[in-house]
């Protein structure tokens, strides 16, 4: 059944992969008949995708909620997702939510709604999410980007402490190879030139013998791709061989992000991360050595139970004293299940918030500390959209943000550029 006068929008709360299951259920609903517009606009049914990382996240989540019913009381209300799997009974209680769906169904929520119409008590949907590979039975339609989010991975068996990902989206399964290469070329007649690779724990991609690796090599000898580029890849993860070829390629973009989580040995122990500090800095230090150009991205969190003054300092160090171009910084948040819930020590929020505005300060002096390196030299950027002052706005194959002020260009459009100065975190450029 087709539905060509219903029309459906969209919200993508956490992390690239949600914004690549979005694309793919977005997709659906153009196959059935449905038109997608921009969320805000009046829809017959909202699809949230969800994210429970942090309580923001949560919180977040059911705000959004509540601005589609205050905007559109009619509206059908889809949650989908993380928090939909781990936060159920909550959701339940949220007057004017009609269908609550896990991880291991988000993809097919479509198949649930026989008629978009409003419910006294919500559909509730969570089954027990697969160990087995997988394939994915559309492309992403809703990259509004040039580069489009490739889904080869779920779900993660590390168990860190602090992290609810395990219990909301899984064990570690992979994505069929052969599905990879159809999804990527599909994406690639649809004009796209980028494709950044995505997943919960992309580097443990395992297919019948395929590892991350092949499935890396056999996207690069694709003729239509410009551009591959690796999104957060776990340290413990990476092959030395993928550092050769990000040297080599022209194709695969030199920036990686690598989550380091903290400076001091004994927190990360606590975190049960399977890797000390030096381990870190010595593979991100041949990554610089190596990849010429590189930029190299990691997460830091603070205030996680017993991270005294010491151990943040032990984070600042490594931040300033490391080739790391920035980091994205987050705080502890309490996950119910996680072993973290159980340590004591607890960090003051005061604490927490300073010690978050310190490593920001850092971050953002390394970052402007490298994209000094680049002024006078040219890159190549990826058109995306225009800012406030009407320049075209693109990044760099290492994911340096750049502005430039261009009549003639259009989006995705891959083209040579001159970096003449650095601005407020934005590199400029002319032609």
């Amino acid at each position: 059944m087709t539905r060509p006068h219903l029309k459906a929008s969209f919200y993508t709360l956490g992390c690239r992969l949600n914004q690549a299951e979005t694309a793919l259920i977005a997709s659906r609903f153009q196959q059935d008949g449905y038109r997608v517009v921009d969320f805000g606009e009046h829809a017959d049914i909202c699809v949230i995708n969800s994210c429970t990382v942090t309580e923001q996240a949560d919180a977040k989540c059911r705000q959004i909620v509540r601005q589609v019913l205050r905007q559109n009381p009619d509206t059908f209300v889809a949650v989908v997702g993380c928090y939909a799997q781990t936060g159920t009974e909550t959701l339940q209680k949220i007057d004017g939510i009609d269908l609550i769906v896990g991880t291991q169904d988000k993809l097919n929520v479509l198949d649930y709604i026989a008629e978009p119409i409003k419910a006294e008590q919500p559909q509730v949907v969570r089954n027990r999410m697969m160990r087995a590979p997988f394939t994915i039975q559309s492309e992403g339609a809703l990259n509004t980007t040039t580069r489009a989010n490739l889904k080869i991975q779920d779900g993660c068996d590390f168990m860190c402490s602090f992290c609810v990902i395990p219990f909301a989206r899984g064990r570690a399964r992979s994505r069929a190879y052969f599905d990879i290469q159809r999804e990527a070329m599909q994406l690639l007649d649809a004009g796209h030139k980028e494709l950044v690779l995505t997943g919960v724990n992309i580097g443990t991609y395992d297919f019948e013998g395929k590892s991350f690796l092949d499935v890396v090599q056999m996207l690069l000898k694709l003729p239509d791709l410009q551009r591959l580029r690796i999104s957060s890849i776990e340290p413990t993860t990476i092959p030395e061989s993928l550092l050769d070829l990000m040297a080599d390629s022209e194709k695969l973009c030199p920036h990686l992000h690598i989550p380091l989580q903290s400076g001091s040995d004994r927190i990360l122990q606590s975190m049960r991360r399977v890797y000390s500090k030096a381990n870190f800095l010595q593979f991100i230090e041949r990554a610089a050595e190596k990849v010429p150009d590189v930029l190299i991205g990691t997460d830091i969190m603070v205030g996680f139970p017993g991270e005294d003054d010491a151990a943040f300092s032990e984070s600042c160090d490594l931040l300033e004293q490391s080739p790391l171009t920035y980091a994205h910084v987050f705080s502890f948040s309490e996950r119910s299940g996680t072993a973290a819930t159980r340590l004591n020590e607890k960090v003051d929020p005061r604490a927490k918030k300073a010690r978050s505005k310190r490593l920001h300060q850092i971050s953002e002096r390394n970052k402007n500390a490298f994209y000094q390196n680049f002024i006078g030299k040219s890159a190549r950027i990826l058109t995306e959209d225009r800012d406030k002052l009407g320049r075209w706005l693109g990044y760099t194959d290492n994911y340096i943000k750049v502005a430039i002020e261009h009549k003639d260009l259009k989006s995705n459009q891959l083209i040579n550029v001159k970096i003449a100065d650095i601005e407020n975190g934005l590199a400029i450029a002319n032609n």
